[in-house]
């Protein structure tokens, strides 16, 4: 029996074939420095954990609602209504397992054979893989690396049409790290308010900059709050990426359509999951803040080794944790430098083109590590450049 046709549309991330490649070389007695996956490298903060334990202790162990628990509800409608500058309820929050339902729930809500979706390029794989599997036409727009991998304003602008339904934003990005300023945000709500469209603000790395100013969601400007979806989670801020607990806030229209689908496909978020997360949205943020600090240690160190590397130059990322290496002046395809770098150097990363093609010549690191490996890393990088 044949698989269905839809499915020849999905795509992967390469993330984790990298990784399972580096782990066979390990298997193997091969010594690798892993900056492929990006995931904190920390512990879930310990009262997140003994908030989970309680509930499993309480009988938090059934079905729960399908958007989420009310007072989880609440206290994220809270936590966004504080940190975007807006006003939301509860019944615009829906809770599910994970970020990536966020990006799949609303696009297979929304779209058709026959739109079109904006969206970063290079960006996270899921984006391209979901747009096609519902029928839908991507329309990639390339980052650029001189305005801090931000759009090129006149080249979205040209690419908005009638069919535009949708456009994805990532803020601060994977696989870049970079910021949209907040004058390239009002300048997008203003092209897109008064169109028949939906935003996806993608703001899973919310939490993790190194700016002065908090990056800026465009569901904050004028106009935008009732045309905007903005993901957002744990994983990332929290390190809590097994716990699979992340949630949209969206039009109340859409977020009874984006439930039905929750309905037909998981019933419920684990509930007490959902307990440990507002343990971690309402109680102590010093682990947060100790996290990205030391993601600002080591992105400060290791980009800087690499730009000591001659034919590498790394623009220094304003969030999330990952260095986006221009490898252009090596002469060398970016994804035959990210296997030699695996297969002969020990580091794995992963090739810039498989976050799409404008990715091509630059290869991704998830500093992610400890300082010490990642110091460990540029050395092989240079030795092996050499």
């Amino acid at each position: 029996m044949k698989l269905a046709e839809r499915m020849s549309r999905l795509l992967v991330e390469s993330a984790f074939d990298v990784l399972v490649r580096a782990r066979a070389l390990e298997a193997q007695g091969r010594d690798i420095i892993h900056l492929e996956i990006g995931e904190p490298d920390f512990d879930t903060p310990r009262h997140v954990i003994e908030a989970g334990k309680k509930a499993l202790d309480d009988g938090f162990t059934h079905y729960g609602p399908t958007p989420g628990l009310p007072q989880f509800r609440e206290a994220i409608a809270e936590y966004i209504s504080r940190t975007r500058g807006i006003n939301v309820g509860m019944k615009n929050v829906v809770v599910v397992p994970g970020g990536k339902p966020i990006i799949f729930f609303p696009m297979l809500a929304l779209l058709e054979p026959g739109d079109e979706v904006i969206y970063p390029n290079p960006g996270f794989p899921i984006y391209e893989s979901m747009i096609r599997y519902t029928g839908a036409t991507p329309v990639p727009i390339p980052l650029v690396e001189e305005r801090g991998f931000s759009f090129d304003l006149d080249v979205f602008r040209a690419s908005l049409t009638d069919k535009t339904k949708m456009v994805c934003l990532n803020s601060p990005q994977n696989p870049t790290g970079g910021l949209i300023p907040a004058a390239d945000i009002a300048t997008i709500a203003e092209l897109v308010r008064d169109r028949d469209l939906i935003v996806m603000s993608d703001e899973i790395y919310s939490r993790i900059y190194y700016t002065d100013q908090a990056p800026v969601s465009i569901a904050s400007m004028p106009g935008m709050l009732d045309k905007t979806v903005i993901l957002d989670g744990f994983s990332k801020t929290y390190a809590m990426t097994g716990w699979r607990l992340g949630y949209g806030v969206m039009p109340e229209w859409l977020a009874v359509a984006v439930g039905k689908l929750m309905v037909n496909s998981t019933s419920c978020t684990a509930t007490f999951t959902q307990l440990a997360g507002l343990a971690a949205l309402t109680g102590p943020q010093d682990d947060v803040e100790k996290m990205t600090a030391e993601f600002r240690r080591r992105r400060d160190g290791f980009c800087a080794g690499l730009n000591t590397i001659p034919g590498w130059k790394c623009q220094v990322p304003g969030g999330a944790f990952y260095a986006f290496a221009n490898i252009k002046a090596t002469g060398r395809s970016s994804k035959e430098v990210a296997d030699a770098l695996l297969n002969e150097a020990g580091v794995s990363c992963l090739d810039g083109a498989g976050f799409g093609e404008f990715g091509n010549g630059y290869v991704r690191f998830s500093y992610a590590n400890s300082y010490e490996n990642l110091m460990k890393a540029v050395d092989r990088i240079r030795a092996w450049a050499k």
